[in-house]
């Protein structure tokens, strides 16, 4: 059976300024830090998540993706 694909990228804001950036998730590993672009605040995941993209981001990372395809 062939895995439907995934979306990579995702838009990440940032918790302590607000800046928007964009960001392209790795598929084999996930993103637990992640320096702002704008106010270098070092962006962690929320208690509970796995990653960065997941806490913050508007498309959840890759292996959170796979999970729902299974549903």
């Amino acid at each position: 059976m062939v895995e439907p694909p995934v979306t990579r990228e995702s838009i990440i804001t940032c918790p302590q300024c607000g800046y928007k950036q964009a960001g392209f998730m790795p598929t084999n590993a996930c993103q637990w830090f992640l320096p702002c672009e704008s106010c270098k605040f070092m962006m962690r995941p929320k208690s509970g998540d796995c990653c960065v993209f997941c806490s913050y981001g508007t498309v959840p990372c890759p292996s959170k993706q796979r999970l729902r395809q299974c549903g």
